[in-house]
Order: structure tokens, then sequence, then C-alpha cells
């Protein structure tokens, strides 16, 4: 029995039927590990059931087209032709799906070649890498838009600067005849601090008069507004 799994973890170009099994069912289970990850990593309204299941479905078809390959070169080359024609249109919501998508197509070929080693340390690798730097939050963006008359232009832009420092980047300012708009980006803690000391930032902006309504929208990596 140890000799036969031992036979099966062999870099070989045979196809058996062994062989040809075991390396789908590595992948499958390779596969698993990286839908547990995807799920542990990504929590809210970016997480996406559908794109999860088909990374693993992605891992157990590279498998088995590299398994189909082997060392044949001929066979690589057409098999590469092929693939070539398939178009992706689906639009990738975080930056993280990508390192995902990869890490499924490189387990998939280490199965697909037999080096299931290679797969598994290097899944586990990744694995606690991605579960460290999730764990990681960053301080969500806020954009504060205010319109107002444009004769309270300057009080508007001094109030700002005297709330927030240089600390609030002024993004877009809009001007017609009589009125001014414009769109600061600062932090949620930033915002936070000023209303802990000074109270609510809105009330503060309405007391200048002259103002016609003031939004806060929350930019993150999950929604972009």
């Amino acid at each position: 029995m140890k000799d036969k799994l031992f036979n099966l973890f062999q870099t070989t170009g045979e196809l058996s039927f062994e062989s040809i099994l075991f390396n789908i069912l590595v992948s499958a289970v390779l596969g698993l590990f990286i839908f547990v990850s995807y799920m542990i990593t990504h929590k809210g309204t970016i997480y996406s059931k559908k794109f999860n299941v088909s990374l693993v479905v992605m891992t157990v078809l590279t498998g088995t087209v590299m398994t189909v390959i082997g060392n044949n070169i001929a066979l690589s080359l057409g098999m590469v032709g092929a693939l070539s024609i398939v178009r992706f249109r689906t639009a990738i919501k975080d930056s993280r799906d990508t390192i995902y998508i990869f890490w499924t197509v490189i387990a998939g070929i280490c199965c697909g070649v037999g080096d299931y080693l290679v797969a598994a340390v290097g899944s586990v690798v990744t694995f606690l890498v991605l579960l460290i730097f999730g764990l990681i939050k960053s301080d969500n963006r806020m954009l504060v838009i205010i319109r107002g008359s444009r004769s309270r232009q300057s009080g508007i832009q001094a109030h700002m600067f005297a709330t927030f420092k240089r600390k609030a980047i002024l993004r877009v300012r809009n001007t017609d005849e009589d009125t001014v708009e414009f769109i600061y980006e600062i932090t949620a803690n930033q915002l936070r601090r000023v209303e802990e000391q000074s109270g609510s930032l809105t009330d503060a902006i309405y007391n200048l008069g002259g103002i016609e309504y003031v939004n806060i929208v929350m930019q993150n990596d999950e929604v972009s507004n």
C-alpha cells in the first residue's frame, strides 16, 4: 500500500486510471481549501458564493487539463491555442479575487503534473498570508459633498481648512453663476475625531449660511460611491 501511494506521488508522464483519479481528487481537495480561505477572508457585500464555487471548479479543471497534457509538448501547444479563444467578461470586484484565480490555476497545475507537496505547501502558506493580511483593516474614506451659494465659497474653504487642516483633500470644485460645490476626501477616523471634539460636522457647515446641502458618503473596498 505504501509503495503504491509512493508511486502515485511521483511525477510521471503515464496516464493510468489511478494517477488520473488521484490528480483530480487532490485538485478538488485543494479547491475546497481555497473555497474555505476565500469565505473566511471575504466578508460583507463583496463576498460572492458563485465566484467561490467557481474557484473550486477551476482548480479541478486545471488539474484535469494538466493531467491530459502531461509531458506532451505538441498537446500542450494545442491546448494553449484552444484555450486562448476564451474571453472573460466578469468584472473583478476586489483585487484579491485575482490572487485567488491565480491560486486555483497554480494549484491545479501542480496537481496535474503530480507535484502534490508543492501544491500543498504553497496553498498553506498562501492561506496564512491572506488570513493575516485580511485582518488588517484599512481606514474607510469619506467624501464630504457641500453645495451652497457661490458667495460662501471662501467661507466653506476656510471652515474645512480650520477643521481638518491639510488632511481634508479637495477633490472636486464645481461652480456655476450662483452656486459652488465642493467634494472633500477625509477618513472615517478624522471625521470621528472632529465630531467628538466639536460636534456634528454637518451642523457646523449649515451654520455658515447659504448652504443647500451637505452629503457625507463612505467609500471602501466593498462599495464604490
